[in-house]
């Protein structure tokens, strides 16, 4: 609500959450009301500054600004209401004075609290209601004694085997912001919230408040399902089990289950359940599963953790010979984070619809009949969690004729915006929006329309801004781009077989259709600079962060499907590289090693590593036969040819834990072993399922069945596009010829093995780095779906400890300069080099990394670039060093955004100099994005006129993608 303040003659607006409430000193509750933080305010100001201060506007607007600013820091803090102290709100108050260099101010703020304080204690009215009288209430409404000794029972457990951990500071500060009455919920939350709190001064505090957290996880569960009112962590060595068998009953009673869950050996698999595993958690991680994945019913979650993780390790079981123990086989893999299966599969596995598959990919028809059908068909798997992939270059041009009806076509576009309005539409009940991304080859003649889908201006007939696009770039395209030649848009419907053609093949064919467009043959065509169209990629890249760039030969070259079909696109996260056709949608099946837990004194454990994928290999080739499809064709070409895309995450962890920094030879050098490893260990794997279930029904004929490993297919991609075009490491370390002898005598399981995903959601889950990406930033606030985290850099934190410098001032400084330890002098080069943050690492070593791991993947990954300071000659650079080194896709451009740390508990700002006194360096600026009327010629963009600034997608949007298909 809005309430009006006016102090004297000023008037000020704050918004009131009215959701909290206040616990004043002697224990009484009262309304948040907002405007008692502008009257404070305002009163300090006049104390100092005298009735001036109520005539300056520029006071009014700083009190107006900075209450509002509080109260969204509450809110967003607690979004569904709670307590807060009210020596909390003045905390508040004064450090936003603090904030804003009102030191005088704020010296005057202090001292009215402190001389009021003596007088209360002067009159005794500062003694808080002793906390045993008071009341708890229950569900039923009931009352009972708050139990002090709970409390201290849950807190110590969180904190037992925590370092640098204070569990009689959370108790104490906790127990200060309860009230009389309050909701068995309500105490667990003020628990909660205090560990929160002080994540920032130690990394340890986000495993104790998610296990603080667990209290009401476990409250809700247990009580739902009957087992018990509440329980302690100690408790739950013995209520797991019942409490697996009940949610069994209960969700297969509710419809939600599968019926054959009942089927197992439940004594068996609850005896298996793990309860300390649930301490592993981050509060992230936790916040994550519960607010998203764990089933419920009426808004009731009755799943816990370890139960969700049998029930998915169940559901990938159902036809397995001895079903109890490979579940409780996948059950210590996800368990134990040593490996995460991607989102469908945790979401569905087990449930009376089991749409375990991430990744779906088509090819549109050019017929009108086709193209709805298609549409349509997105819908029914948007429906179940996929994510999409569409390819649209076979659609005909714009102007080019239609036979049936005498006239002229309107091109891509039109059709993309209804694919755009169905993605919105169809949105899982309000869970999500559709997710799809839509492929279109750099010669069809729409596609300079093509690149302009994603701009703010414009007919917004014409715009899809909902909706993914990508280039599907042939490698002759960028040849002219490198030799500065002419090229020719067509239409598909005059060049028809361009589509499906690649490599030699297509350069050929292509070049007889450029001079039918030169002896009168072709009419329908468009010839431009090779350069000014790569510039215009680039500039609506650098603008809009679409269309990603992907690269259509490499893909194509390197399959080892190449005898069944095309490649036609990629998918929603450009890791997917299977053929499609109109009889045929792709489909892929994902799940991510954790890297970080196969890290064993600083090296990656080579046997627990072996074991790890044996077993997820065994996983994903499960999702095919138990997954649920949505459409035939889909089925159809899961069965025939059983691809699994099998990644990575924690990469970043793991060279931490190797004492490795990313912008390194060495790190690149552990790119190309670790991934080596992983793909020797998978393939074998995939082999070794042949001899024992079969090889997949497309399996003569392709690379695999040639002897050709995806090592060995960068020759073939060397040929095709010319050495001088290409430049890749080939050294291995593996024994490669034993795999090949095994292949030869029992095949392959699997058409497609690895694919690298985002994992963004997944890795929060194992509290570990995303996919392959670096560090975002060393302390940060994130926010995602379910609120607002403090995540902080546990490693750098440690190396902070070692050496004496992790201390107040170290989280100041921290929080000035958004993350990053370049800035701060005391910080010794060699951490400021491993813990350089993802904008802080050139775009080359991660274009390094990526081109050594792409030799060992016989698909591809989703390669977020991070570039600061973005200029034309750098995304220029950087995105032909990508083809120059044989990658096969990228994902988004990360320009620097103006995000960063709320800085809420920033103490004041003398506090940032580091500590030999001198003066803090500048704080980097990120260049603001040129407003609409700015002019930007893509020349001028090209030549790095046009600023360093970005419309492509922000440092804080990274992780709001708008599909969890992949992650």
């Amino acid at each position: 609500m809005d309430t009006t303040l006016s102090p004297g003659n000023s008037s000020v607006n704050v918004t009131a959450p009215q959701q909290l409430r206040v616990i004043k000193r002697n224990g009484d509750v009262a309304p948040f009301d907002a405007s008692k933080i502008a009257v404070a305010m305002s009163k300090a100001f006049i104390a100092v500054e005298g009735d001036n201060a109520e005539a300056s506007s520029r006071i009014r607007d700083f009190v107006t600004q900075a209450s509002d600013a509080i109260c969204e820091a509450f809110l967003r803090r607690m979004p569904d209401g709670g307590t807060l102290h009210i020596e909390d709100i003045q905390d508040q108050v004064e450090l936003a004075l603090m904030r804003a260099g009102e030191q005088k101010v704020a010296r005057a703020y202090v001292l009215y609290r402190e001389e009021h304080a003596r007088a209360r204690a002067a009159a005794g009215d500062d003694i808080q209601k002793p906390h045993p009288s008071l009341n708890v209430t229950l569900a039923d409404g009931s009352l009972r004694p708050l139990d002090l000794g709970r409390i201290e029972t849950l807190v110590y457990e969180a904190c037992s085997d925590l370092p640098n951990t204070e569990p009689q500071k959370i108790v104490d500060d906790s127990v200060r912001n309860l009230y009389d009455g309050v909701s068995a919920d309500g105490v667990s939350q003020a628990l909660t919230m205090t560990a929160r709190t002080l994540v920032e001064k130690d990394p340890s505090y986000t495993y104790v408040t998610a296990r603080l957290l667990q209290d009401n996880i476990r409250r809700e569960a247990l009580s739902f399902l009957g087992v018990a009112e509440e329980a302690t962590f100690s408790d739950m060595a013995e209520l797991y089990a019942p409490a697996f068998k009940a949610y069994i009953e209960k969700g297969i009673e509710f419809e939600q289950l599968d019926a054959q869950l009942a089927d197992f050996d439940l004594e068996r698999l609850a005896e298996a359940l793990d309860h300390t595993r649930d301490n592993a958690f981050t509060y992230l991680g936790l916040q994550t599963l519960y607010d998203r994945y764990f089933i419920h019913r009426d808004e009731v979650r009755y799943e816990l953790p370890q139960v969700m993780f049998m029930r998915v390790a169940m559901g990938l079981s159902l036809n397995e010979d001895d079903r109890e123990a490979r579940a409780i086989e996948f059950y210590e893999l996800l368990s134990s984070f040593d490996y995460m299966a991607s989102t469908p599969t945790l979401f569905n596995s087990g449930t009376q619809r089991s749409q375990l598959s991430s990744c779906y990919l088509t090819t549109v028809p050019d017929n009108l009949d086709g193209i709805y059908s298609a549409i349509r068909d997105n819908a029914m798997l948007s429906k179940w969690a996929g994510g999409l992939g569409n390819d649209w270059t076979p659609v005909r041009a714009l102007g080019s004729y239609i036979k049936g009806t005498n006239g002229k076509s309107q091109g891509v576009v039109p059709f993309l915006k209804v694919v755009n309005d169905t993605a919105v539409a169809v949105n899982q009940g309000g869970k999500r929006k559709g997710a799809v991304c839509a492929y279109l080859e750099s010669w069809h003649l729409d596609v300079e329309e093509f690149l302009e889908l994603r701009k703010n201006t414009g007919d917004d007939r014409r715009r899809t801004h909902d909706m993914n696009t990508a280039n599907w770039v042939p490698d002759l395209f960028m040849k002219r781009v490198f030799d500065d030649q002419e090229w020719t848009l067509f239409s598909p419907a005059t060049c028809p077989d361009l589509h499906d053609l690649y490599g030699a093949a297509f350069e050929k064919r292509y070049q007889e259709y450029e001079e039918m467009t030169r002896n009168g043959q072709l009419k329908l065509f468009k010839r431009v600079k090779a350069k000014d169209l790569w510039r215009k990629m680039l500039s609506m890249l650098f603008e809009t962060g679409h269309p990603w760039i992907t690269f259509k030969d490499p893909c194509n070259l390197r399959s080892p499907q190449q005898h069944a079909g095309v490649v036609h696109s990629s998918n929603l996260c450009t890791e997917i590289t299977l053929n499609t056709s109109v009889d045929e949608i792709a489909v892929c099946n994902l799940g991510s090693v954790n890297l970080a837990q196969h890290m064993t004194d600083g090296e990656l454990d080579n046997e627990k590593l072996k074991k790890t994928v044996r077993t997820a290999v065994r996983m994903l080739d499960n999702v095919i036969d138990i997954n649920y499809y949505a459409v035939p064709q889909a089925k159809n070409s899961n069965f025939k040819h059983r691809p699994v895309g099998l990644g990575i995450m924690g990469f970043q962890d793991a060279l931490y834990a190797h004492g490795i920094a990313y912008a390194s030879d060495a790190a690149v050098e552990f790119a190309d072993r670790s991934m080596e490893l992983v793909s020797y260990h998978a393939i074998e794997a995939s082999s070794d399922l042949a001899a024992e279930r079969g090889q997949y029904q497309s399996y003569e004929g392709s690379l695999w069945s040639q002897g050709i490993l995806p090592i060995d297919s960068i020759e073939k991609l060397k040929s095709e596009r010319g050495e001088k075009y290409i430049e890749v490491d080939t050294s291995t370390t593996q024994d490669w010829d034993r795999i090949r002898e095994k292949l030869a005598e029992q095949g392959m399981r699997n058409s497609n093995v690895m694919a690298i995903a985002p994992t963004a959601t997944i890795s929060n889950i194992c509290g570990v780095s995303q996919s392959i990406e670096p560090t975002y930033q060393n302390l940060f606030v994130k926010s995602n779906l379910s609120g607002e985290f403090t995540v902080v850099n546990s490693y750098m934190v440690n190396d902070l400890k070692e050496r004496g410098l992790w201390d107040e001032v170290m989280i100041n400084d921290l929080k000035y300069y958004d993350g990053s330890v370049q800035p701060i002098d005391r910080v010794p080069d060699d951490l400021k080099a491993k813990y350089a943050t993802a904008f802080e690492v050139e775009p080359k070593w991660l274009v390094e990394a990526a081109s050594r791991r792409q030799k060992w993947i016989d698909q591809a990954q989703s390669l977020n670039l991070y570039i600061q300071g973005v200029s034309g000659k750098k995304l220029d650079v950087t995105y032909r060093m990508a083809w120059f080194r044989g990658l096969k896709t990228t994902y988004y451009l990360r320009a620097l955004g103006a995000t960063s740390v709320e800085k809420s508990t920033v103490d004041r700002g003398n506090l940032n100099a580091v500590g030999n006194g001198s003066e803090p360096a500048p704080k980097p600026e990120a260049a603001p994005a040129p407003t609409p009327s700015e002019p930007r010629g893509i020349e001028d963009f090209l030549s790095g006129k046009s600023g360093s600034g970005s419309r492509a997608p922000s440092a804080g949007e990274i992780d709001e993608l708008g599909c969890e298909a992949c992650q």
